[in-house]
């Protein structure tokens, strides 16, 4: 048996008694890896350095090493994570619906656990701390397989949760991280049948298709965020200013930041400057269309800037002449990720939420708040861009199934 297929089995037979252990044991569990993980600052630390080292030797860009880095008050921030899911109901055994029927019996739809979540993932070592606490909480074992960007962080990260697991009582292998980073693994991973349970793929799009492309397990698709901010005819300028900064600039290397604004053409000679100026002092580089050049400075936009997640202070920019047409282009150019309007117009708003097919969508709002932890969901395991089974932010429920109880007492059928 391979080493990924040793890892999947090992996790495959620590699920049971994570499945099996109470609510406390494993709220008990996920604040003793908060602890360790907080003991564990300079160690974690200096692994990531050889990380970053090892990126910054390679060239990598800065969106990347964004990504990858982790300092102090990141690290608190994931063990606080960990206690604040720990805060959360426990989904296991939650009551789905439940009848009685004419003869007697009851009938309970109930959440019980999948079982070995795996995930691929690229980058973010914090990715190994928040899908290890939410299959804990969910009642399920985990398999890790992160970047080689990020694999010396990834390591002492999953050697530090693994002694959290042992000191509360729980199996080491309820965590267990694949050591090896080729693109081997993700195949033996996708084949990997009676073994995981659910495969989730979380990066860019090349990562999700050769997951998704071939594979024999479940697999739930995240991630890849071409989203959109359209400003309306009838939007408070201010407002949109406001959001569209947010969008873009606030944290540009992640998922839900926006990556490409569209202008209602009735306010694009007044907000189209006052935005490329504002963008620019933010160090945003604006590629649009000949209006946006005109009026924003923006430079040419060639057809792959608008199907571009660029996932750095990198925007397109593009002057639309109806809620329509706006729709449409987010059609032809999204990911199903997250679209905003902004605008004062109910009538439009309710139209831009009808008519676009998307994970989420904002009314007034930045696409930054799609996210589990902003959502009140606690950490999130990834933002399912599927229709099936989740979609959104993916947090405790979604690593969940249900089984159906019946109980009688004596009925037969006729």
């Amino acid at each position: 048996m391979s080493t990924v297929l040793q890892v999947c089995a090992r996790a495959k037979a620590a699920a049971p008694e994570v499945a099996a252990a109470s609510a406390a044991v494993r709220d008990g569990a996920l604040h003793a890896m908060a602890a360790a993980l907080d003991d564990a600052h300079p160690r974690i630390l200096e692994s990531n350095a050889r990380d970053l080292e090892a990126a910054r030797a390679h060239d990598h860009p800065a969106a990347l090493l964004d990504r990858l880095t982790l300092d102090t008050a990141r690290l608190g921030a994931v063990a606080d994570a960990l206690r604040a899911l720990s805060d959360l109901p426990d989904p296991v055994g939650q009551v789905v619906r439940g009848s009685t029927l004419p003869n007697g019996l009851q009938i309970r739809q109930v959440r019980v656990p999948l079982g070995v979540v795996a995930m691929v993932y690229e980058g973010r070592p914090n990715v190994t701390v928040d899908a290890a606490g939410l299959a804990l909480k969910s009642g399920n074992a985990c398999v890790l397989r992160g970047s080689s960007a990020a694999i010396h962080s990834n390591t002492a990260l999953a050697e530090v949760l693994r002694a959290g697991l042992c000191a509360q009582g729980l199996p080491a292998d309820a965590v267990c991280l694949i050591p090896d980073t080729s693109r081997a693994s993700v195949k033996e991973l996708t084949r990997a049948r009676g073994l995981v349970d659910l495969l989730i793929p979380r990066g860019g799009a090349g990562l999700i298709q050769a997951v998704v492309g071939d594979t024999q397990v479940p697999v739930i698709e995240t991630g890849v965020g071409n989203c959109h901010v359209y400003v309306d005819a009838a939007a408070d300028l201010a407002m949109a200013e406001r959001i569209t900064r947010n969008a873009k600039a606030q944290r540009p290397s992640v998922c839900n930041a926006a990556e490409t604004l569209l202008v209602h053409a009735g306010i694009a000679d007044t907000f189209l400057p006052r935005i490329g100026e504002a963008l620019r002092q933010d160090g945003v580089t604006l590629r649009g269309d000949e209006r946006a050049q005109a009026l924003a400075g923006a430079e040419p936009a060639g057809d792959a800037d608008w199907d571009t997640e660029y996932l750095d202070l990198t925007l397109a920019v593009r002057v639309v002449y109806s809620l329509d047409e706006a729709v449409a282009h987010i059609a032809r150019h999204g990911t199903r990720h997250t679209e905003a309007i902004v605008t004062g117009d109910r009538a439009a708003a309710r139209g831009f939420v009808a008519a676009v097919d998307a994970a989420a969508v904002m009314v007034n709002a930045s696409t930054r708040f799609t996210d589990g932890g902003e959502f009140g969901f606690g950490a999130e395991i990834g933002i399912s861009t599927q229709k099936l089974h989740a979609r959104g932010p993916m947090g405790l429920p979604e690593l969940t199934t249900t089984k159906y109880v019946v109980e009688g007492d004596g009925q037969v059928r006729e």
